[in-house]
């Protein structure tokens, strides 16, 4: 079974506050007091500049969006981030931008293997949104970003 997921994640206050500008935008909880705001054709549409670029490097950022960040972080720490899985083999990309600007990346990493003592992109990221690992797994785990594998999944669980 694969794992795919394009989002935006924030402190819940602040993406519920930020994703009011964004028509069709729905945001699911995480733990931790984080939030998720799935990248969907229609959040796609509605925030890209029309740049065809890939901006940053993601398959699915929208271009000029991430100036949009850029001011969302103003608030607190945003990350977009990107995975994509199947029968264990994938990728992750992820980066952060706090006070106004790109803080930490992009990373981008194959992914590792379970046991691997490498921290995700995506952990990465959880870390600068103030995230902490819980003893039996990584930040990804432990905000519940496992919870759910794909974007659609995750728009079921926000409605």
């Amino acid at each position: 079974m694969g794992y795919a997921l394009q989002a935006v994640i924030a402190g819940n206050e602040l993406l519920r506050a930020a994703s009011r500008e964004v028509p069709a935008a729905l945001v699911a909880p995480l733990r931790q007091g984080l939030a998720l705001m799935p990248m969907t054709d229609e959040v796609f549409d509605a925030v890209t500049d029309g740049s065809e670029e890939a901006a940053l490097g993601f398959w699915r950022l929208p271009g000029g969006f991430d100036k949009m960040l850029a001011q969302w972080s103003a608030a607190g720490p945003v990350a977009y981030v990107e995975s994509q899985y199947f029968g264990g083999a994938g990728e992750q990309r992820a980066a952060v931008w706090a006070d106004g600007a790109l803080t930490l990346g992009p990373l981008e990493d194959p992914a590792k293997k379970r046991f691997s003592r490498a921290v995700s992109p995506i952990s990465q990221a959880l870390q600068r949104l103030g995230a902490r690992a819980s003893l039996a797994g990584d930040e990804f785990e432990a905000v519940g970003l496992d919870r759910h594998r794909s974007n659609e999944a995750w728009i079921a669980s926000s409605a």
